[in-house]
């Protein structure tokens, strides 16, 4: 077992993060604070759709809903409702890189949770039945989420435009294709695969004594053996030349433009300064883009920028808008892109700058007022390139410079990196 030490600022106070390895390559993280008498226990494995292939998207998704359907020893729903019998609540989430597990409760009740996790790592029923079961409720869900949402579905194309060889090209949720078609044996092979103590990290935040709550972890977990060694997935987007565009002709109310370009994530050169540039252009409906489109022309019915920097992999900038009634889409893209050209050839003010690096460093502080959002937060982070990178985080925003801002649009905001999508509403059938 590695044992290590670190501190860093979580918030306006540094904050002990302990940091254990058990034999079988468990991973356990613990932060120690006595606000509150709660905690939450979270397991986070090192699986989302990013790690998946052509043709079988959707599958960690997929196993995400199964963890819920029963083990050998506990049957359907229990474990939510064991949960909930002692006062607390759990979920879980997929995402491109990662998928996570976390219940909240009394911190004198963690056994309870570390004990069903590690049952549910290696114990899980998946039988033909179960799996296609749930698979059709995936496939609803799927059908609610996108099909059935033109707004939902602009994104969802666009951004698989956007994408040429990369796997971000593909909807966590998975293509409904893929779903339809599904194998429960690949189903099975994914958990065997991926649901591993040398493939997960453990994360426990709040009114616990560190020493306790690791031998609980190292007595439940530990017996557990190591899965099979998993290579690293090294993906390079190839070059894009020049701009795409999708055009989506659905039942919709107004139309709508999403431009997406190519970026690098947070934890490379470029990224806070990104991070900056997405809250000068839309930090709040006083900021540049909602405010000139929608205040001063009146051509949207709302604006919005943003930087998807927490990934492994440069990802995407994104800005967009549904536009006003009566309103022409082209204008309205015409507008968006008027501000970005603008910001790649005037620096912002002082003023913009100081206040979006002011709404990123508040929003980073805040979010951390729960002990969830503080395991959330160091799981993030340890997900795309390691939970130390936290401790520079708020560094590297607090040095960008208006130069800094200017530069960045003007390398990345350009037609060779953008992807353009355009809702086209038709109207309803009777």
């Amino acid at each position: 077992m590695i044992l290590i030490f670190v501190s860093f600022p979580l918030a306006a106070h540094a904050i002990n993060v302990q940091e254990h390895i058990l034999d079988n390559g468990l991973k356990v993280l613990i932060l120690e604070d006595h606000k509150a008498p709660t905690a939450t226990f979270q397991i986070w494995y090192r699986i989302g759709s990013r790690y998946e292939n052509i043709g079988k998207t959707g599958l960690s998704h997929l196993l995400e809903h199964m963890m819920f359907k029963g083990t050998k020893k506990h049957g359907p729903k229990t474990f939510s409702q064991a949960i909930q019998r002692i006062g607390g609540m759990d979920n879980a989430f997929t995402t491109s890189e990662y998928t996570g597990y976390f219940e909240f409760l009394a911190s004198d009740r963690l056994s309870l949770p570390i004990e069903l996790e590690a049952d549910r790592m290696k114990n899980l029923v998946l039988t033909n039945e179960a799996v296609l079961s749930e698979r059709d409720v995936v496939i609803e869900e799927r059908r609610m989420r996108y099909e059935d949402d033109p707004q939902n579905l602009l994104f969802e194309e666009v951004v698989a435009a956007a994408f040429k060889n990369h796997p971000y090209r593909w909807p966590v949720i998975g293509w409904m294709s893929d779903l339809q078609t599904l194998n429960p044996e690949d189903l099975r092979q994914h958990y065997a695969t991926y649901y591993a103590p040398n493939n997960a990290v453990v994360l426990v935040v709040g009114d616990v004594k560190p020493a306790e709550v690791l031998a609980k972890i190292r007595d439940a977990f530990g017996r557990i053996p190591a899965g099979p060694e998993i290579k690293a997935v090294a993906v390079a987007e190839d070059p894009q030349y020049g701009e795409k565009r999708v055009f989506l002709r659905k039942e919709a109310e107004l139309p709508m433009v999403i431009s997406v370009y190519k970026v690098p994530p947070i934890h490379q050169e470029d990224g806070p300064a990104l991070d900056v540039l997405s809250n000068i252009l839309s930090g709040g409906k006083s900021t540049r883009i909602y405010n000139s489109l929608v205040y001063e022309k009146q051509l949207a019915f709302s604006a919005w920028a943003g930087y998807e920097g927490m990934r492994r992999d440069p990802h995407l900038f994104y800005t967009g808008a549904t536009a006003a009634r009566g309103k022409s889409i082209e204008d309205v893209e015409k507008a968006m892109l008027a501000e970005i050209e603008k910001i790649s050839k005037e620096p912002p003010t002082d003023q913009e700058i100081h206040k979006a690096k002011n709404q990123v460093e508040a929003a980073f502080i805040m979010e951390q007022d729960s002990f969830y959002m503080q395991a959330k937060l160091i799981g993030s982070f340890e997900m795309i390139g390691g939970w130390r990178l936290i401790d520079t985080y708020l560094e590297a925003i607090r040095k960008v410079t208006a130069g800094d801002v200017q530069r960045v649009a003007a390398k990345y905001l350009v037609p060779e990196r953008r992807t353009t999508g355009v809702l086209i509403p038709l109207e309803a059938k009777k």
